[in-house]
């Protein structure tokens, strides 16, 4: 059963999740990769993170007489953004979305702040791009189209699976 959660995330609490379970997403996702990762603690983030979903992605986009489209959007390594996730979780994202497994510091950030980290197939980067509405922004184009923090509306963005839930239990264990 794959359960469906609107982002960003209001009042609703993710603590009923488990690792395991799998989830799809509907509203809006932001990509964030290292470099806005770093830009972010040392600037502040450029919108509202409160209860975001935050995807480890570097999309590939087609620029058509200024307007943007995705072509393809898939999971990029997490591990690499160890050195700034937990900070920036505690800037208030609830949902981080990515590839691979995150370290210990990332796990006690989501305990503390009642967030969830979710893992994305690889290789499905056309699967997923059919999830994407629309591109509504995008904030810090100057770090290149990978590194930009795209806003992205979505729509049963999925299947995505509970690694790390908030009571500290991970499937990487």
């Amino acid at each position: 059963m794959v359960i469906d959660i609107n982002v960003p995330i209001k009042n609703e609490s993710l603590a009923d999740l488990k690792a395991g379970d799998v989830i799809s997403l509907t509203g809006h996702i932001l990509t964030a990769r290292d470099q806005a990762h770093k830009r972010i603690l040392e600037e502040g983030a450029p919108r509202d993170i409160s209860g975001a979903a935050i995807f480890h992605a570097g999309p590939i986009i087609a620029e058509e007489d200024g307007n943007y489209r995705m072509v393809a959007i898939g999971p990029t390594t997490s591990m690499r953004m160890n050195p700034y996730q937990s900070d920036v979780i505690a800037m208030g994202p609830k949902i981080v979305i990515g590839k691979g497994g995150m370290d210990d510091t990332v796990r006690q950030a989501l305990i503390e702040n009642e967030a969830i980290y979710v893992v994305a197939t690889g290789g499905c980067a056309a699967l997923y791009v059919d999830a994407v509405e629309e591109i509504e922004s995008v904030d810090w184009l100057d770090l290149g189209m990978p590194e930009a923090i795209w806003n992205l509306k979505v729509k049963d963005f999925g299947p995505l699976i509970v690694a790390m839930d908030s009571k500290g239990n991970s499937l990487y264990d």
